[in-house]
């Protein structure tokens, strides 16, 4: 038995370790419950009673002396794979950017439209994008022939005769009929929203859209009235020397109608592809709500009048940060998000 200890102790202390695999070789030879070390303990109850005390001692020394050796192999092991890990780190690479989100163009302006708006004591209302046909077009006095109701202007989601079809709605108008038909006047809501429209995609127009509208109705509402409106939007939105002009125009849903224009911001007026060599962007359209539409909802037009305008979100935002192409708006191109995350 004593023979035996002293020649494992040998092995032990011969025994090479240099790297992980001569590590595990040691553990798995010495250390574990059949290794060569549990083996003599096996042996240590066959041994004379008198001698179990001196052998139990050499044999719990030997463990002692090969767990001690494993941990020392072990850390300067650890220590020398850590070594290299550090090693393997360039620090001459750069440092990685962190790139700092920001909001689009689009948002950021329509949210000023928004605080213009609400600081002239509008409320904001919204409504789903896909909506009724008699809340986006019969309500709002669009006849039956009306070009808008043509496929081909607008995206249909059912076309039956005998039903209210589904359709995206082709502006936020809707949204008004059902402002109207929930509350009784006065009414003073602005409506923002997603549009779509069939239409072809160029520097000035793009199949879905941004709109914001606006509705007032209460007594003695007058022209005046959404003029002074109009104009002072105008001002805050776009700065105090800010141009404008009135067109007469025809919109079904209101009379009478008008077209607000500004001064292309390209061209300052002089004439260029944007502005279609007339030196003027369109940027709203408004009118008096028509008796018609009033009477829909189950407002007198007798007793009650008011004005009703709606503008491109996005051709705004052309307007405001310059920007010569409604497509850049909508193609998500970092290079010219990223001029915005200031």
């Amino acid at each position: 038995m004593k023979n035996s200890i002293e020649t494992l102790q040998q092995e032990i202390g011969a025994f090479a370790i240099e790297n992980a695999d001569d590590l595990e070789a040691f553990r798995l030879r010495f250390m574990v419950r059949k290794g060569s070390i549990a083996e003599l303990f096996n042996l240590l109850k066959d041994a004379p009673s008198s001698e179990r005390p001196v052998y139990g001692q050499l044999l719990n020394q030997l463990k002692q002396a090969a767990e001690k050796k494993y941990d020392v192999a072990k850390k300067s092991i650890e220590a020398v794979t850590s070594g290299r890990r550090k090693q393997q780190v360039d620090l001459t690479l750069p440092g990685r950017n962190e790139y700092q989100g920001s909001e689009h163009p689009v948002q950021k302006t329509l949210g000023d439209m928004k605080q213009i708006f609400r600081a002239m004591g509008f409320a904001i209302a919204t409504g789903p994008e896909l909506e009724r046909d008699s809340y986006n077009f019969d309500m709002l006095n669009f006849p039956a022939n009306h070009p808008a109701r043509d496929m081909q202007d607008t995206f249909f989601v059912t076309l039956n005769e005998d039903e209210d079809n589904l359709l995206l709605r082709t502006h936020t108008s809707p949204v008004q009929i059902r402002v109207m038909l929930e509350e009784k006047p006065p009414i003073r809501v602005i409506c923002p929203g997603k549009v779509y429209r069939n239409e072809a995609i160029s520097a000035r127009s793009y199949c879905v859209f941004h709109q914001l509208e606006g509705l007032y109705i209460d007594k003695n509402v007058s022209f005046a009235d959404l003029k002074a409106t109009i104009y002072s939007f105008a001002k805050q939105m776009f700065g105090s020397n800010v141009q404008l002009r009135f067109r007469p125009s025809f919109f079904p849903f209101t009379e009478p109608s008008a077209e607000v224009d500004v001064t292309c911001y390209l061209c300052g007026g002089k004439g260029c592809r944007v502005c279609k060599q007339s030196g003027w962007l369109e940027i709203l359209g408004c009118g008096m709500v028509h008796p018609n539409v009033l009477r829909n909802c189950s407002i007198d037009p007798d007793e009650f009048s008011g004005f009703a305008f709606g503008m491109g979100v996005d051709r705004t935002a052309l307007l405001r940060y310059k920007i010569d192409d409604i497509r850049l708006l909508f193609e998500n191109d970092v290079r010219m998000l990223e001029q915005f995350s200031q």
